[in-house]
């Protein structure tokens, strides 16, 4: 396929998609938590890294696939559930869900996606589909999104666990971040519950509160900044609520960054976790995606599969965090990139840039299979200076 000449790399699409995007759409995409040293660090993590390729091995004939939730995946990363894709292009989780599908690749759904779960699902044709998924207090309005996830045929429900309360992001606060009229939460319009978020102080007025010892339930519409923190989840009894309400589907949790979490989760027979920080959106100053797993990796020891998202910006990142152990990696914000830059076609382009490096960083690693990954391939860059074998 001839290169698209403007857009050779990850970075220089950002560059081309900042051009694309209103201000707002730019800040809530791009922003995370306070100053911003979580999403940093999620990049610099794998600058502290260096690969030892190995040479005089026939590398003819590479394979980069992976299975994942039942199928072969073309690569070992897969696009990550990302919210409201329609600010970035009109075509949003459509586009998202046929280029995902032409490059046989999988594709997670926010619940807070501006396109229903069913005609996602259609557009994905025989991938995979994960459904990201919050737990509200109000159960009832999750039970409904995990019924008919199951109809639709998701193979898996990935609860986000790392928001009992909302991170403060103050480009959102200082920009007033609402959806524009013309779009709705779709998951949730078929209960009239447009999105309408407006912000009135830290604390928009639907959220939940306490009157007395009595906990009143967030009411209105349900929009993220009302619904999505849950500070009243507990492992003894959300887990087993969710694994109840989602089988046969897998349950998965996203936004595990210990090692004490990671056995936990094994401890709760979750099928996988995914290591998050949620893009450094959440908690500023927590760790770096890349430097969580190796401690995570080793708590789980292989009795679950472990994932990781966060800062991944080139294909030899993908196989620096698959070198620390993880099984399969998600992409997020480059993906929001391309769909700003051209739609289903420019993400099409940022699949095909991390696909082709991280190919060419297997062959010239002298790596056929990608179960051949392993920690022997890397050492770290010391605080001196000078390089360490892991």
């Amino acid at each position: 396929m001839a290169h698209d000449l403007n857009c050779l790399t990850i970075a220089e699409l950002e560059v081309l998609a900042t051009e694309r995007m209103d201000k707002q759409t730019r800040d809530y995409y791009n922003e995370g938590a306070d100053g911003g040293s979580t999403v940093r660090e999620n990049m610099s993590a794998y600058k502290k890294y260096r690969l030892r390729p190995r040479v005089l091995r026939n590398v003819s004939k590479v394979d980069s696939s992976v299975e994942v939730l039942g199928a072969r995946n073309s690569v070992p990363f897969g696009v990550a559930p990302a919210a409201m894709q329609k600010l970035a292009h009109p075509d949003g989780e459509l586009a998202t869900a046929r280029a995902c599908k032409s490059k046989g690749i999988v594709m997670g759904l926010s619940s807070f996606s501006t396109t229903t779960l069913e005609d996602v699902r259609t557009a994905s044709g025989n991938i995979p589909n994960i459904l990201q998924l919050y737990l509200f207090e109000n159960r009832q309005h999750s039970s409904k999104l995990i019924q008919r996830a199951k109809q639709a045929g998701y193979k898996a429900v990935v609860l986000t666990v790392d928001t009992p309360l909302l991170g403060r992001r103050n480009l959102e606060i200082r920009n007033q971040f609402h959806l524009p009229s013309h779009l709705k939460i779709a998951n949730f319009a078929d209960e009239d519950d447009i999105y309408a978020s407006t912000w009135a102080g830290p604390r928009p007025s639907s959220a939940a509160f306490y009157e007395g010892d009595h906990r009143v339930l967030p009411a209105g519409p349900i929009t993220f900044h009302s619904h999505g923190a849950n500070p009243t989840l507990s492992w003894e009894e959300a887990i087993p609520w969710l694994k109840q309400e989602a089988s046969p589907m897998q349950v998965w949790l996203k936004g595990i960054v210990t090692g004490e979490d990671a056995q936990l989760a094994v401890a709760h027979n979750v099928d996988g976790i995914i290591v998050s920080n949620h893009g450094g959106r959440q908690l500023d100053g927590t760790l770096a995606t890349l430097d969580a797993l190796p401690e995570i990796v080793a708590a789980v020891d292989r009795r679950i599969p472990v994932h990781i998202d966060g800062g991944i910006r080139h294909g030899a990142d993908i196989f620096k965090a698959l070198a620390l152990g993880a099984d399969f990696c998600w992409i997020g914000r480059p993906v929001l990139w391309g769909l700003a830059y051209d739609g289903q076609a420019g993400i099409e382009l940022c699949l095909r840039l991390l696909s082709d490096e991280f190919r060419l960083c297997m062959g010239l690693m002298g790596v056929t299979k990608v179960s051949d990954i392993s920690r022997e391939y890397l050492c770290r860059m010391k605080r001196d200076g000078l390089l360490s074998r892991l």
